[in-house]
């Protein structure tokens, strides 16, 4: 007999981990307007339980929590029953914030990131740890995943890997800028950062960054003098502070 997700919230984040978990789980979801609840059943492909917030019972049920951190006293007001875990997705909403809201016997605190979509996020997750394997084994549906040992170390993971996609997406948009600007074809120089995207991805897997550098800076080369302008742009401290200001800002919300 499979084993039932409910969602809570019907938006792009919910749809990400449920079309990973579809072939090996049910799949519930509940929302606020049953017409959008239509929409995500007809993107996913599958059929699906369809519920309304107000009343809805929780009882021994497995949640997925995809709502917006604002919106967590509202909606955990909407349920009746004890659910049996909480999985959350959302950034910066703690434990104990979670605990005092929904009547549940279990919280575990997970960050994906926007690469769910294509089963390849890097999720961390903390928590209640005698769910520590079947959080595992839930978001491995959609891509890597790593148990961490408190809070706070979740929250820096949220600036690096949540929030890390945009930070990659600036740095992928400016160095093809920087090849039409030397006269390459807009969709030549697309085509040719998206390939660099794809490769280190694998290489940066088993290489450490610093090696990989090593690896192709030779001499008096082009990559020694675009990587001194990379270093005279400060780029480099720019990233560090970038992780700062993201981790901070998790912190607050």
């Amino acid at each position: 007999m499979q084993q039932t997700i409910t969602f809570i919230g019907n938006g792009n984040m919910a749809l990400s981990i449920a079309q990973g978990l579809k072939d090996e789980y049910k799949i519930e979801v509940v929302g606020r307007d049953l017409e959008k609840l239509d929409v995500f059943e007809e993107k996913l492909g599958v059929t699906i339980g369809k519920y309304l917030l107000d009343g809805f019972y929780i009882e021994d049920r497995t949640l997925m929590l995809c709502v917006k951190p604002n919106n967590v006293e509202e909606v955990s007001k909407k349920f009746h029953g004890k659910a049996r875990v909480l999985y959350s997705v959302l950034a910066g909403t703690s434990l104990e914030k979670l605990k005092s809201h929904f009547n549940t016997n279990a919280v575990v605190r997970t960050m994906p990131n926007l690469a769910a979509s294509v089963q390849k996020s890097m999720t961390t997750l903390t928590g209640e740890s005698a769910f520590k394997e079947e959080a595992k084994k839930l978001f491995q549906s959609i891509g890597a995943t790593r148990w961490l040992n408190s809070e706070k170390e979740i929250d820096i993971a949220t600036a690096l890997a949540g929030s890390g996609p945009a930070y990659l997406a600036l740095m992928a948009e400016a160095l093809a800028d920087g090849a039409v600007k030397q006269g390459l074809k807009r969709d030549d120089a697309m085509a040719i950062m998206r390939g660099l995207f794809s490769g280190f991805g694998e290489l940066i897997q088993n290489v450490h960054p610093a090696i990989l550098k090593d690896g192709v800076m030779s001499p008096g080369g082009t990559t020694a003098a675009g990587y001194g302008a990379l270093e005279e742009g400060n780029v480099r401290n720019a990233c560090i502070n970038a992780v700062e200001k993201a981790y901070k800002k998790a912190t607050q919300l």
